[in-house]
C-alpha cells in the first residue's frame, strides 16, 4: 500500500471513535512472481528468476480485507500497487542519481 492512502487511513482512524483492530491496506492480491514482474517492467529491467522449489512453500499472495474499514471510516485505498510502485521506483532512482554526480 503506497503511504499516501497509509497515512489517509490513520488519519481517519486517529479522529475516530473505533476502539478494534482494523485492516489498512491494499485488496490487490499479489504474488511475489507478480511483485517482481511489475518491478522489472517499470525498471525496464529483464529479471531471470531463479527457484528453490525444495523450499518450504508459504502463502500464495496477499491483500487486505477492507470491508470493515470501508463501513466504519467511509476509506478505501486509491492508488494501486503498480501506480505506487513506479512513483517509488522513480523517486529512488532520482535520489541515486544524486549520488552519482
Amino acid at each position: 500500500m503506497f503511504i499516501d492512502d497509509c497515512i489517509e487511513a490513520t488519519r481517519r482512524l486517529m479522529k475516530s471513535n473505533f476502539m478494534e483492530p482494523i485492516n489498512i491496506g491494499s485488496e490487490e492480491m499479489v504474488s511475489i512472481n507478480e511483485l517482481i514482474d511489475i518491478v522489472a517492467e517499470i525498471a525496464n529491467k529483464q529479471v531471470k528468476k531463479k527457484y528453490k522449489l525444495d523450499a518450504p512453500t508459504g502463502v500464495r499472495g496477499r491483500n487486505s480485507d477492507n470491508r470493515l474499514i470501508r463501513s466504519v471510516l467511509n476509506w478505501d485505498f486509491e492508488i494501486s500497487l503498480r501506480s505506487g510502485l513506479k512513483e517509488t521506483y522513480f523517486w529512488i532512482d532520482d535520489q541515486l542519481s544524486r549520488f552519482d554526480s
